[in-house]
């Protein structure tokens, strides 16, 4: 049987009923290719509408993030910390909830317990392996000397792979039901969402001990360790990313006091502009990195968050936002003396102790390094739908591809 016979075409035999026939079958293979494409398209639009249900989120990073670390390994947290939402301290620097909570919560997981925490903790969704005061770069004497923790991103990234690697072992040699209730399965390590929230103790502890020449020359090296360490991850198995920048540092009350900026050296805001341009430089240099570790690992999803453009934000709409003096802070004082947050000293013979303001949800900064619950929620809410992103999508699309912003 021929074409024009198959097709029922007969009467159009001939020269020209045969190129009516070869137009006919173009129309119809290019009818059909367009609509493949359209019902691939919906495909992937019904896909990506239905959202990210990762089943766990690894946390790495510093203070900003962490939820009990710090607390567990070294001294507890006191009171006023966590009066806002828990009543009582919760192991994070804040009066309440950290930016990794409304994170948690987006995603409708639990909170992340800390890794280094051993009285009940539970690991099924996830765990913390942020402490106060880590860096990006392995930590040297003088950083020690600093109060700077011991556990810097290479030591939290040993901790994982531990982590993994016992979590792995349990599951293959059959453990009681009741303790695999508290671990993640193995196959949710690939599925899971990756955090970092790390490098603002890395440049803030450059200022304090190198000139701003020097800061910015140490900036390369610090970037690179902290995409090595996405590799190191990929390598584990990790496939999805939510990779915050750091902060204008610039605008920290504590900078602000210790470093009484110049008429030149001081922003609309207040802040100290050359610290600022240390952060924002630390930001340019990550955010390449992260455009070259997408072209590198083209199975993985790696999203770049502008926290500080989201803080900066807050700072320069605090009033509007219902907030106060945005250089100002909640707990503890800075100045002629110093009394942090909590905690007692004496001052000309007398104790003096670092009380809370009446309310920490008018403050930005809650104890002159970190921010207050309703800060932390406030830039939350804005870069959990996708507005400070790169590319511009939600922590509920985050396992998806997406084409990232040209720049």
């Amino acid at each position: 049987m021929d074409l024009v016979r198959f097709l029922g075409l007969n009467g159009l035999r001939g020269p020209w009923g045969l190129k009516k026939v070869l137009v006919v079958g173009v129309i119809l293979v290019g009818a059909f290719s367009i609509f493949l494409a359209r019902g691939q398209r919906k495909k992937l639009i019904l896909s990506q509408s239905r959202g990210c249900r990762f089943p766990a989120v690894y946390n790495f990073g510093d203070s900003n993030s962490d939820t009990g670390g710090r607390s567990a390994a070294f001294t507890r947290t006191h009171s006023p910390y966590g009066i806002t939402f828990f009543g009582k301290p919760s192991g994070r620097l804040s009066d309440g909830h950290l930016m990794i909570d409304f994170m948690v919560d987006k995603l409708d997981l639990p909170y992340l317990h800390a890794y280094l925490d051993s009285i009940g903790s539970n690991f099924r969704y996830g765990a913390n392996f942020a402490t106060g005061g880590s860096t990006i770069q392995p930590i040297n004497g003088r950083m020690f000397e600093a109060r700077l923790s011991p556990f810097s991103l290479d030591i939290q990234l040993l901790q994982f792979q531990q982590f993994k690697s016992r979590t792995n072992e349990l599951f293959s040699q059959g453990i009681k039901s009741e303790i695999k209730g508290s671990l993640p399965r193995p196959e949710d390590f690939s599925e899971a969402l990756y955090t970092l929230d790390i490098g603002q103790n890395d440049l803030y502890d450059a200022l304090r001990l190198m000139t701003l020449e020097q800061v910015q020359a140490s900036i390369s090296n610090i970037t690179q360790k902290l995409a090595s360490a996405v590799e190191r991850l990929y390598q584990q198995g990790a496939r999805k990313f939510w990779i915050h920048n750091t902060g204008p540092i610039g605008c920290l009350p504590v900078t602000v006091v210790y470093n009484p900026p110049k008429p030149e050296d001081m922003d609309d805001n207040g802040c100290l502009k050359s610290h600022n341009e240390v952060a924002q430089e630390f930001n340019r240099q990550l955010k390449e990195r992260v455009s070259n570790l997408r072209s590198q690992l083209l199975d993985t999803v790696l999203t770049y968050v502008d926290i500080y453009a989201a803080k900066y934000k807050l700072i320069s709409e605090a009033e509007k936002h219902g907030f106060t003096n945005p250089l100002g802070y909640c707990c503890g004082h800075y100045g002629s003396y110093v009394v942090y947050c909590g905690m007692t000293t004496l001052v000309n013979g007398s104790e003096v102790y670092g009380a809370s303001c009446t309310d920490p949800s008018e403050y930005i900064s809650w104890d002159g390094m970190h921010y207050t619950h309703a800060a932390n929620q406030w830039v939350a809410n804005h870069i959990l739908d996708g507005s400070f992103s790169d590319p511009p999508i939600s922590i509920t699309q985050a396992c998806h591809k997406h084409p990232p912003h040209s720049s």
